[in-house]
Formats: C-alpha cells, structure tokens, sequence
C-alpha cells in the first residue's frame, strides 16, 4: 500500500509511510454503512483512501444535519479530537460511495505526533480546513435565508464530487437543511426558473 499512500498523503515523511503501512490497519465499506455513531467510543482515526462519506449530526427524531464530506487523502478532525481525549463521538459518519479505509489506531496517533513531523502537521491541517468548513456551515445557518443556503448546500455537494449533477432527492436536502420536503421543492423550482438549476427525478444538474 506504500504507493497509494505516497499518491493520497504526499505531504508524508518516508518514516511515517512505512510506519503508516506496517501498522495501519485497512478496512472495506459498502454504501450506506454507518462507520460511527453518536455516543459510541473511537478507538481509530479515520483516512480515505478511496470513496466517500458523509459527516453530519443526528438529532433525536433522527433527523440529520449534513456538516461535510471525507474524500480520498483526508481524515476526519472530530474523530481524532474525540479520539485523543478519549470521548465520545458527537456525529455521526455513513459511506456515501463504497470506501476504503486506513485505521490509525490511538496509541499510534499520540506517538507519531511526537516522532513525525509530518503527521503533526497533516494533523494540524486537517483541523483547521475542517474549521473552516464547519465555520462556513454555522454561517450559512446563522446569517443566510433559506434560499440561500439551499444555493450554498447544492455547491458544496457539487465541489465534493468534483460534477454538477447531484444525485439527490429533494426530501434528503430538506432532512440535511433541516425544513420541509415542499420549502425545498418550492426553492429549487425558483432556481430552475432562474436557469441555476435543471431538474430531474432525484437527480439536479447545476447551471451556473
């Protein structure tokens, strides 16, 4: 696996590939596996090495917040914070496109830390981009109307998979923006008269 770990993480010193690749253990999921639950210990960081998964918050009727994507060659900064402090995960984590995946154990994070400068600064790195992205996603909520925040939702999603056409139904935007399935109808048959999108049965093709 050194190949792929050179291709997905060139930022790693040559020590931590080999140490990354004796000690890691690598794991397979299908499409809509749930990989970490609210309130269950983590035991392991988490880095993509192919496929996606989708990060968000679940609350008690089990209605779902999208926060962000894990894509190839990123880790997940909420897992390891919990995981350095030995807490309990506040989010929730379900494969979005069949994934595979390198496990880092505990033990091993904390002491590469010490000993690799790179995985301290991959680390460090990986928190602040996902600051900035969770920061986008309060500001969305705290500052922008609805509508807005549909056009910023469908981007996000659109810059994820790399496409502009988005394999969603408009009942998952409403449970992910948390509002209705007929607010989210009603926005996207605006923007489609507007020409920024074209729509179609669980599937919308941005525009502009």
């Amino acid at each position: 696996m050194i190949d792929p770990i050179n291709k997905l993480f060139p930022s790693f010193s040559a020590e931590l590939v080999k140490d990354v690749d004796a000690n890691a253990m690598f794991q397979s999921f299908k499409t809509g596996d749930v990989i970490m639950r609210t309130g269950q210990y983590i035991k392991n960081t988490v880095l993509v090495i192919s496929g996606k998964i989708k990060i968000y918050r679940e609350d008690e009727n089990g209605g779902e917040f999208f926060m962000y994507y894990l894509q190839p060659g990123q880790a997940c900064a909420i897992s390891m914070i919990c995981a350095t402090k030995n807490e309990k995960s506040q989010i929730m984590a379900k494969v979005a496109e069949d994934v595979e995946l390198m496990m880092i154990p505990l033990p091993l994070m904390d002491q590469w830390m010490m000993q690799h400068r790179s995985w301290y600064e991959f680390v460090i790195e990986t928190y602040r981009s996902r600051f900035e992205e969770v920061l986008e996603v309060v500001d969305s909520i705290a500052f922008r109307a609805m509508d807005e925040r549909l056009e910023f939702y469908l981007k996000r999603h659109a810059d994820a998979c790399g496409c502009n056409h988005l394999k969603l139904s408009h009942q998952e935007i409403a449970s992910e923006l948390n509002t209705s399935r007929e607010v989210i109808s009603r926005l996207l048959k605006k923007m489609e008269q507007r020409g920024l999108v074209n729509l179609q049965r669980n599937n919308i093709e941005l525009l502009k």
